[in-house]
């Protein structure tokens, strides 16, 4: 076993470090580079991150068929997660910067009755907070 110095990818992370404040930032842009060149958007052109409030899906929206998934409405989601990581890929998740702080991991849950409108099953979500940023 031989000692390869500070790591700088794990699974395709890309890990930044600054020792004189105490961060340390990981970037995913070298893999969303790979995805956007399969589907041929690694040269589109920045715009504006896609973002709808309030938005209802339902089971009926979808394709019924395989042969219906490479109809126009699939194409534009497809598009639409593209182009939102084409615009967020420079952007990193930072980590530290006060050395006396103390690590405070919270975690939030909400569970809502028959929420979802296709069958009326119940649904529930949880939220993160390290240090006080929300964890995807």
């Amino acid at each position: 076993m031989k000692d390869l110095g500070e790591a700088a990818f794990i699974l395709g992370i890309k890990i930044y470090r600054d020792r004189t404040k105490r961060l340390i930032e990981l970037s995913q842009s070298a893999y969303i580079d790979e995805i956007l060149k399969r589907y041929m958007m690694d040269n589109s052109k920045r715009g504006n991150i896609p973002m709808q409030e309030r938005l209802d899906f339902y089971k009926t929206q979808g394709a019924s068929t395989p042969e219906e998934n490479l109809v126009e409405p699939h194409r534009t989601a497809e598009k639409t997660i593209l182009t939102y990581l084409r615009n967020t890929k420079d952007m990193f998740v930072v980590y530290g910067g006060n050395p006396e702080a103390e690590l405070q991991v919270d975690c939030y849950c909400d569970a809502g009755y028959e929420t979802d409108k296709d069958d009326t099953k119940s649904q529930i979500g949880y939220v993160f907070i390290f240090n006080g940023d929300a964890l995807d």
